[in-house]
């Protein structure tokens, strides 16, 4: 077997698109739950101890102002690329499909039927 044939076999194994789907995902989502802790939870709950506690210029504490810039940002960049996985994996799977169409051979059970068929047509 060639190395491409061979590398578009090992694609065609669904485990691996999945495996590689669900890493990717899975650090995208990670940046959301990240900025979403340190940029929108961690603020607010912190902001009225800071007041509580008497601290004055919170301004300047880099952790004392919700960044909802920041977090909205890494809402865009799951969308975008959650669409370009969709895109890459429909693609993929349309490429891989019609190889397997082409090259696909029948089962057992098909000949079976295809070998009874044909002696019923040669009986009449």
């Amino acid at each position: 077997m060639t190395f491409i044939k061979e590398f578009k076999h090992f694609l065609a194994q669904g485990n691996v698109i999945n495996l590689a789907v669900a890493v990717i995902i899975g650090a995208a989502f990670g940046s959301i739950v990240s900025s979403l802790v340190d940029d929108i939870i961690t603020p607010l709950l912190l902001t009225p101890a800071l007041h509580a506690a008497n601290v004055n210029d919170i301004a300047s504490l880099s952790w004392g102002a919700v960044k909802y810039g920041s977090f909205l940002s890494a809402v865009i960049k799951f969308i975008i690329i959650s669409i370009i996985l969709f895109a890459l994996i429909k693609t993929m799977k349309t490429f891989l499909k019609n190889e397997t169409e082409t090259t696909a051979k029948l089962s057992i059970s098909e000949e079976a039927l295809i070998e009874i068929r044909d002696l019923l047509k040669s009986k009449n």
